[in-house]
């Protein structure tokens, strides 16, 4: 291992961990994953050895004592995430956590002011903020350039794929929620991200139940913002289709722009243009290099020189999430 290089350890060995976080890492540089840490000590060993880790530990305070960890990746069941993540920061480590960062926004709260108080980095993996077609367009959004927002809309569909079983996800208790705790959060996230996550005002959530599971498989969600601009959210676990689906798109005064396909017009003179910035497309899919931008992000703020405020806006979120699961659950609208 070179000098100065972030010594990383990974919690979790399921498919975020297999397909994201150990391969990118690996190729990444001035980082190293040098410890993986599962319950399944078995399967934890099996991972290691195939991507040449040379530390494994089944408990996670193992790997929190450890001198040779730096950082920690959480990518466990979401309910242990707030307990990990206060864990990893009070053992003086830089973290970054997969979504969502805790299951309500008490917990989201107690990872932040752990972050504060250990002056550590803490990042949370909402991995399409990072791909250049979503950066540039809330660079049109919140420069102005398509006047004053009032509607945005995103929506992600994942083809329906019936269990074998039923597992943590599918659980209430260990999950905090369904399709829209799984997909809806990160929409969620990237529509407010657009716009430098202005106050929300209201609330309201309708939820399709899943087949023989305890959360919701679809939610449709239309949030009204203080200023009076709206979100609309759509997301579901079962779509009939040849793939994956995500989408977002802006409506503002003066223009309008959308992701997937990236397209940006403006109003120029009277006269609608076609602004549409020319984004070089590499060999990589945007999926896993989003993560790659991410996690070199990442490396680069726990390097070098003071960390970056936490992200109080994970706060926020989860407030705005807690009160979708009130909406659905009670049939109503919630006020914020």
């Amino acid at each position: 291992m070179s000098e100065g290089e972030l010594r990383i350890g990974v919690i979790g060995t399921g498919a975020i961990a297999q397909i994201v976080h150990l391969p990118v890492v690996s190729g990444l540089p001035g980082a190293q994953v040098v410890a993986v840490c599962d319950h399944d000590y078995a399967k934890a060993k099996a991972i290691a050895a195939r991507m040449d880790v040379r530390r494994v530990f089944e408990k996670d305070e193992q790997l929190f004592a450890s001198e040779e960890v730096d950082a920690v990746i959480i990518c466990s069941p979401s309910h242990l995430h707030e307990r990990q993540a206060v864990a990893a920061l009070e053992a003086g480590k830089h973290v970054l956590v997969e979504r969502p960062l805790a299951l309500d926004p008490k917990g989201a709260e107690a990872v932040v002011n752990a972050a504060e108080r250990a002056d550590r980095v803490l990042m949370v993996a909402l991995n399409n903020r990072y791909r250049p077609d979503t950066q540039g367009v809330k660079a049109f959004a919140v420069n102005g350039e398509l006047g004053d927002i009032f509607s945005l809309k995103g929506a992600w569909y994942n083809r329906k794929v019936r269990p074998k079983r039923l597992t943590w996800r599918h659980k209430k208790e260990t999950a905090g929620g369904g399709a829209f705790m799984d997909l809806g959060v990160q929409v969620l996230d990237l529509c407010l991200w657009m716009v430098d996550y202005p106050q929300v005002a209201r609330v309201y959530a309708h939820f399709h139940p899943g087949e023989n599971m305890e959360v919701e498989d679809a939610a449709s969600v239309l949030i009204t913002l203080a200023n009076g601009g709206t979100v609309s959210i759509e997301v579901t676990w079962s779509l009939f289709g040849e793939r994956d689906r995500h989408a977002v798109r802006v409506l503002g005064t003066a223009g309008s722009a959308s992701i997937q396909p990236l397209k940006v017009f403006k109003e120029v003179e009277h006269a609608m243009l076609d602004v549409t910035p020319q984004i070089a497309q590499g060999r990589e899919n945007p999926y896993t290099a989003s993560y790659r931008e991410e996690l070199r992000q990442f490396v680069a703020a726990a390097t070098h020189g003071a960390p970056p405020p936490p992200p109080r806006e994970q706060i926020q979120l989860m407030q705005v999430v807690a009160a979708v699961y009130e909406s659905g659950e009670k049939g109503k609208e919630i006020k914020l």
